[in-house]
């Protein structure tokens, strides 16, 4: 940080480009964010824009990863769309992320519940726990 005088005896702060950007991921965080666990089902609610309209659809999974923190965090959520297991992955400090409900949450051993991927019907679920 450097500060320098202008002509007019007006000082203005100088950010060096790190603490700058740090800032500004700062101002871009959301506060509002409950704990998310992996093995927890929750439901995002995802800003779609059709035309010049709005809406938010809600995508409801379980959350296999979560990864890297800050502005920069992710979870992936899979659910069983038609007999067919979709994932996408999510950047909760994203505009296009509207809300993130925890509707039950897991009790998994695991920090990466890829294993999941290989099961089918309802060896898939995750047991409920209920001390958080």
């Amino acid at each position: 940080m450097v500060t320098d005088v202008t002509s007019k005896g007006v000082e203005q702060v100088r950010l060096s480009a790190d603490a700058l950007i740090r800032e500004f991921e700062a101002s871009q965080l959301k506060s509002d964010l409950n704990e998310i666990y992996v093995g927890d089902t929750v439901r995002v609610g995802v800003r779609i824009s059709e035309g010049n309209k709005e809406r938010i659809q809600p995508y409801e999974g379980v959350v296999i990863a979560k990864r890297h923190g800050g502005i920069n965090e992710t979870i992936t959520v899979r659910r069983i769309f038609q007999g067919i297991g979709v994932e996408r992955v999510f950047m909760l400090h994203s505009p296009q992320v509207a809300s993130v409900k925890v509707e039950r949450r897991g009790k998994v051993r695991r920090a990466k519940l890829f294993y999941l991927r290989e099961r089918v019907g309802k060896a898939t679920r995750v047991k409920q726990r209920f001390d958080r």
